[in-house]
């Protein structure tokens, strides 16, 4: 049986983010996975080696790779859409879920089961993910501002605000010991 599944996925590089927003750099949904999962391990590790947790960092990772792959087929759809009401988020969440099983029907049967549990992490592992989520938006935000793009002004004080409002330890962690850094020009990273 020949297979779809990755020719889809290589299709996150046609996905553009912030569509509401002017950019001065377009992100697609293959810079932002990559992102979130990078993020999503180091809040994973940080909380088995300092808060004493006992989560599947690859695995965190690894699912963090995959939770916008949905929107292969849904495309991008901006979060003051998204999150406007119950009715729409539910509604959305259905659309994803059916997304979602489009792209495991185009999995070779025996490999569904193993990619399918990356679409369904535990509650602490869609914590973690969903942390890792936000601070790479808020990445993205000081990027933006700090290109002189003041449209992200107020998306980087709402989503700083929505990380700290998680109360998850090794998001504050993160932020207090490496988000300073997206700050600084490279040469003062030393």
């Amino acid at each position: 049986m020949k297979s779809h599944f990755y020719a889809m996925l290589s299709r996150m590089k046609n996905i553009y983010r912030w569509g509401l927003m002017r950019n001065t750099r377009r992100e697609n949904l293959s810079e932002h996975s990559l992102e979130v999962a990078f993020v999503a391990h180091a809040l994973a590790v940080i909380r088995n080696r300092r808060l004493g947790g006992n989560v599947d960092e690859n695995r965190i990772a690894v699912a963090a790779m995959f939770h916008d792959t949905s929107e292969i087929i849904t495309g991008d759809m901006p979060t003051p859409i998204k999150y406007y009401n119950a009715d729409i988020k539910s509604v959305y969440k259905d659309i994803e879920n059916v997304a979602q099983d489009r792209l495991l029907s185009l999995l070779p049967e025996d490999l569904r089961d193993e990619y399918a549990g990356l679409y369904s992490p535990d509650e602490e592992e869609k914590k973690i993910i969903k942390a890792a989520d936000k601070i790479s938006a808020l990445i993205k935000c000081i990027e933006e501002t700090s290109s002189g793009n003041r449209e992200f002004e107020a998306a980087k004080e709402s989503t700083l605000k929505a990380v700290k409002e998680m109360k998850l330890p090794e998001a504050e962690i993160f932020l207090d010991e490496f988000i300073g850094s997206f700050y600084l020009p490279i040469d003062e990273m030393k």
